[in-house]
């Protein structure tokens, strides 16, 4: 392959569990700490760069005005400026890795803007599910992200991500929406429930062709399923993806979501470096983890996939 592949970061509330922090159950999820504990946020973003990854996204996935309003007892105002933060001290990290990284072949990191279902702020499981599609119109859609992508806009970040959408009619409206933004790029990607459709049980082959409505959209694929769904699944839409756009995968650990207890994962964690060189093969130009995947698996990740591109590049290897 001519181009390296963009690696992403891994599980952002996994990093923060394994400090201590209670995530699970929390409506907020990883975006409380933007609030309580800001250095909690920067540190964990910093421990994934350190790690290799070209991309950091803001702990902002079960962020929004309304939620930090309602469960911060914040203003309005205030809760702007909350979610805007989150991008602050993603960005901070970037500087301060830049700072005391030592490769001088490293580019400087990009900082994605997260941005979650409509499901995540429902915090019941539903962006693995998508059932609250039917209640909810394009519009609806739009209405309810627009003011996020805003202050993600508004406080500078590099890309959005437009991540584990469930559904096709969510994934159009996020299309929709983006060309209110015109001078930002994005990546799409659903949450998936088998080998061949997304959650609320579009097939997947289908729901990729949203992409060809947007100059915008540098990627479009699939987030946070178990890792041996993902080749399946690019090989089920390769041929109604448009040319010149990359898959964007970033797998969960193996596992499941229970509402009650959480992620389940399986005994034994699948390993993304093992899968990586065939999905590579497959068209992934941006990969990386989900929950389940820490920072020394984005470690193993890009020794893979660097190792392997750089042996292609020389014959002699």
């Amino acid at each position: 392959m001519n181009e390296k592949v963009v690696i992403l970061d891994g599980g952002f509330a996994t990093e923060l569990e394994a400090g201590g922090f209670k995530i699970q159950g929390d409506p907020l999820w990883s975006a409380r700490l933007i609030h309580t504990n800001p250095q909690a946020i920067k540190e964990a973003h910093c421990r994934f760069l350190s790690s290799g990854a070209d991309v950091i996204c803001t702990a902002t996935y079960q962020a929004s005005v309304e939620g930090f309003m309602k469960f911060l007892g914040l203003s309005s105002e205030q809760a702007v400026q909350l979610l805007m933060s989150g991008v602050y001290l993603a960005k901070e990290a970037v500087l301060e890795f830049q700072q005391t990284c030592r490769d001088p072949e490293r580019k400087k990191p990009l900082v994605a803007g997260s941005v979650g279902p409509y499901g995540a702020f429902l915090h019941d499981g539903s962006e693995y599910t998508g059932a609250y599609e039917e209640t909810m119109s394009v519009q609806d859609f739009k209405a309810w992200h627009r003011q996020q992508i805003q202050c993600l806009v508004s406080a500078g970040v590099d890309l959005i991500a437009m991540e584990t959408i469930p559904s096709q009619k969510e994934a159009e409206a996020l299309v929709e929406l983006l060309r209110e933004f015109p001078n930002s790029k994005a990546w799409l990607s659903y949450s998936c429930k088998d080998e061949q459709c997304i959650s609320h049980g579009e097939k997947f082959a289908e729901a990729v062709k949203v992409a060809s409505r947007s100059e915008q959209l540098l990627a479009i694929g699939l987030n946070c399923c178990p890792p041996t769904l993902v080749s399946p699944l690019l090989a089920s839409a390769n041929k109604n993806k448009a040319p010149g756009l990359g898959w964007v995968v970033y797998p969960n650990g193996g596992g499941e979501w229970d509402q009650s207890t959480g992620w389940v994962m399986q005994k034994t964690k699948s390993s993304l470096a093992d899968f990586s060189l065939e999905w590579e093969e497959l068209g992934a130009k941006w990969i990386g983890g989900c929950c389940g995947i820490t920072p020394s698996d984005i470690a193993e990740l890009k020794h893979r996939l660097h190792d392997h591109s750089n042996s292609q590049e020389d014959p002699a290897v």
